[in-house]
């Protein structure tokens, strides 16, 4: 086996593609803000009929991200190795608390009020999964193909911490943790036998946790809201199926999104002159920020927003597979694989691809913990950057002093490879 701590004492720069675009999207993402939210703030005494609550309030959270991104940029990325563990820890306790003391929100109980702000433990929980299992995997290498000693007490790690976010209840995150897991789980070298498993125990647990969810509520709250959580849920299937069968009730925001999306056509309305997120669009400046993207920019403004993330998360995946630490490439298929999923359910619920499940777009949509995450999570995508580009440079040096020995042979190769 080949030595690979050597390679990890000289640090190159960080890859300036990934670093540019990170920032461009979330540049694009603060006018995006503004343009969604400026007229209802500004309508409105609950934000001060101040038209930059939310663009400052993002604003605010990009330059935390932003700090937090250059930081993490700076760490050497096998540190992470040592961290992952106590920030696991911190955020199961996190995910526990927040049952008894967070704040509900569409019957989910996933946040915790700090003053005016407020921070969601499930966008920690993300990041901190991908590290834990990155740093397992590759500690256990081969032993990690053993369905007893290696997958099972992945999965069940996995398992527990699903099973936490299905109790607030958050299926959109839990589905995304999921998928995420499964990703590096599969990147990792799993059976792909032993993975659909123990996708089928996932579902009947998840099904378990939300019977036992739905039960403690009834008891406790009189069934009321128990009642309301699991309508509310039914009706985003429903919606999906049909959702002119209700346009005023359960299919209304999902027509309300595809309406943005046709009305903006070829060319798009302009910036700033989307009509629907006029209080039609319910939370136009987080989940349905596609939808106002859509109608502003048209369908060449929207295949061009597409073609920058498709290429931001292409060269995230290229700067993974190129790092020489199996920990390393992990971590980076990881993280934007989290991005990929991410995206995948913000932009395919809003256009009625998948079942709305109320996610946001990264980078784009309000939110400051999951901006802050996201963004912090990049400097470790650049931390990574910085050893991914040195083998080449390496080996090029080695082949040379490897063939000095055959002094005329090697003059003529070198030659014609130099000239």
């Amino acid at each position: 086996m080949r030595e690979e701590k050597p390679q990890q004492t000289k640090r190159g720069t960080p890859d300036f593609q990934l670093l540019i675009l990170t920032l461009l999207l979330v540049g694009f993402g603060l006018v995006m803000v503004f343009s969604a939210s400026s007229s209802l703030a500004i309508a409105s005494k609950d934000f001060h009929y101040d038209s930059l609550y939310f663009t400052k309030r993002q604003f605010m959270w990009a330059a935390l991200g932003t700090i937090a991104m250059f930081v993490a940029m700076n760490i050497p990325y096998t540190r992470y190795k040592k961290l992952f563990a106590p920030l696991f820890i911190v955020t199961v306790i996190m995910l526990v608390l927040v049952l008894f003391i967070g704040k509900s929100l569409n019957g989910a109980r996933s946040w915790f009020g700090v003053g005016s702000l407020g921070i969601q433990p499930t966008e920690i929980a993300k990041i901190a999964i991908i590290l834990y299992l990155s740093a397992l995997i590759s500690k256990k290498g081969e032993r990690f193909r053993d369905l007893r000693t290696g997958y099972i007490p992945v999965m069940v790690i996995v398992g527990f911490v699903a099973g936490l976010i299905m109790m607030q209840p958050d299926l959109g995150s839990c589905l995304i943790l999921v998928a995420t897991s499964a990703l590096i789980i599969y990147a990792g070298g799993a059976s792909l036998k032993h993975m659909i498993g123990s996708a089928l125990l996932l579902i009947l647990g998840a099904s378990l946790v939300l019977g036992a969810n739905a039960l403690i509520k009834s008891v406790s709250h009189s069934g009321e809201q128990a009642v309301q959580s699991s309508n509310y849920k039914l009706g985003r299937i429903n919606a999906f199926l049909d959702p002119t069968k209700d346009p005023q009730g359960e299919g209304y925001n999902l027509l309300q999104s595809l309406t943005a999306i046709g009305e903006g056509q070829l060319t798009g309305a302009g910036f700033g002159k989307s009509v629907q997120k006029l209080h039609y669009l319910p939370n136009p400046y987080n989940d349905f920020i596609f939808s106002v993207i859509g109608e502003e920019f048209g369908f060449i403004g929207t295949s061009i927003f597409l073609i920058v993330y498709i290429y931001f998360i292409w060269r995230g995946i290229i700067i993974a597979l190129r790092c020489p630490d199996p920990f390393g490439t992990l971590v980076g298929i990881g993280i934007m694989g989290l991005i990929a999923i991410q995206a995948f359910i913000n932009i395919g619920g809003v256009t009625q691809t998948i079942p709305l499940t109320g996610v946001t777009l990264p980078f784009i949509s309000y939110g400051g913990t999951s901006l802050l995450i996201m963004m912090a999570s990049m400097g470790i995508m650049l931390s990574i950057s910085r050893i991914s580009t040195l083998p080449s440079k390496q080996e090029q040096v080695k082949s040379v002093t490897v063939k000095k020995p055959s002094v005329a042979v090697s003059s003529r190769n070198q030659t014609r490879r130099f000239n």
